[in-house]
């Protein structure tokens, strides 16, 4: 088909073209950045985190020890209070396993630092989070121990938390890149300079960072049971009976020591699933409202493209009256329209493409959000296009249906 018509006939109409194609590019825009916002809240909340998460309990509380004494005396008291609390949780009937520890996936607080198989660090270097815990702490989690071994009683430290312990056991991806050969398993690695030897290798473990992350599976667990004022402890329960050990937990540990103190929100005892739900709660309200912003936006934008067809419909009765007097068939009408269309929503998608990575960039550097991938971009365009000749198929159709005698009754 001749596009030179189509183009001169739009020539005629500038203004509502160009309202048209500036809809048609602001939507893409939107809806692209809205898309791409949806698509990695989605994969961050369904990114596996390595855990064993049905029957997963962290507790988290405030020991009632003295603030700030870094003496023997209270580190020694400190500790003291963390290992009758795991004994007594040990004698709960619904507790299956506990470990001391001082993080836990997706929330937020830890420890990082950099290993490497060089002492000097010249060589190759993986950026890690560090999990302080017991020789428990791998079975309670439920990781997935692929080579080696779990941590002995006589591996396990104490103190404040820092690397440095003589033996690790660390995630695959870790071992993948400080030892690509396969062989990380009883290799010594330096932790910030500090020597270790791996002694077993989970498969995965993913870090407490919850947002997007070059490193966000490069995990170390180090024996170490750390004698810190909030202190953590990870519980293993039947799935059934997650609400009731919950309450157990609650009871006994209070029974144990009625001074410690577990505000809520950020402290407390939570089943793992209900810190997911927590953690990604407010994301997962904004992508919904995303979502129905979004469709809002192409339904208002399908809706201009089919009053905008149907006023030039209207406008043209007696022109199509013509063309189908002179022979035009009903399949030409149709296609000039959808031609017509194709232009404006082209156009608009390539300014919409623009706008796309414009308002991308803006929302990097404000609101630390990733960069819009372009297939969101190109998905967009295809939308936008789709939308365009869908929206235009019902006045297009009538237009094809005006009859030839239309021409001689205008004149």
């Amino acid at each position: 088909m001749n596009v030179y018509p189509v183009l001169v006939a739009l020539r005629r109409h500038k203004a509502p073209v160009i309202l048209t194609v500036l809809q048609i590019a602001l939507t893409l825009a939107i809806v692209a950045n809205a898309f791409s916002f949806i698509g990695h809240t989605i994969e961050r909340m369904s990114r596996p985190s390595g855990l064993e998460e049905q029957g997963l309990i962290w507790i988290l509380q405030k020991l009632p020890a003295q603030s700030g004494s870094d003496d023997a005396a209270a580190i020694e008291k400190l500790d003291a209070l963390q290992r009758a609390d795991l004994e007594t949780l040990r004698k709960l009937p619904d507790v299956q396993d506990v470990a001391a520890s001082t993080s836990i996936p997706l929330l937020q607080g830890f420890d990082a630092g950099d290993i490497s198989p060089d002492a000097d660090r010249k060589g190759k270097s993986v950026h890690a989070a560090y999990y302080y815990g017991d020789e428990h702490l791998r079975a309670t989690f439920g990781l997935h121990l692929i080579a080696g071994r779990d941590f002995v009683a006589t591996e396990i430290q104490h103190g404040h938390g820092s690397p440095g312990s003589p033996v690790v056991i660390v995630s695959k991806p870790v071992a993948d890149q400080l030892f690509p050969s396969g062989n990380a398993l009883g290799q010594k690695v330096y932790q910030d300079g500090k020597p270790a030897t791996i002694v077993g290798i989970v498969e995965r473990l993913q870090t407490p960072v919850k947002k997007d992350s070059s490193w966000a599976f490069n995990s170390v667990i180090e024996p170490l049971r750390a004698d810190v004022l909030w202190a953590g402890y990870a519980a293993r329960v039947h799935p059934s009976r997650t609400a009731d050990a919950i309450r157990e937990i609650h009871k006994a540990l209070f029974a144990e020591n009625p001074m410690r103190r577990m505000p809520e929100p950020s402290a407390g005892i939570h089943s793992f699933s209900e810190m997911r739900a927590r953690a990604f709660g407010q994301e997962a309200g904004i992508a919904v409202l995303m979502s129905v912003i979004c469709v809002i936006l192409l339904s208002v934008t399908g809706a201009g493209i089919v009053g905008l067809s149907s006023l030039w419909v209207g406008q043209r009765t007696p022109q199509i009256g013509v063309r189908r007097a002179i022979g035009a068939r009903k399949i030409d009408i149709l296609r000039y329209f959808q031609v017509e269309n194709l232009l404006i929503a082209g156009g608009g998608a390539v300014i919409g493409s623009l706008f796309a990575f414009s308002l991308s960039e803006w929302l990097m550097r404000h609101y630390e959000i990733m960069r819009l991938p372009p297939f969101y971009v190109a998905f967009g365009v295809v939308a936008m296009l789709v939308l365009g000749q869908a929206a235009v198929l019902v006045p297009a159709l009538r237009a094809s249906n005006v009859p030839p005698f239309v021409a001689a009754r205008s004149g």
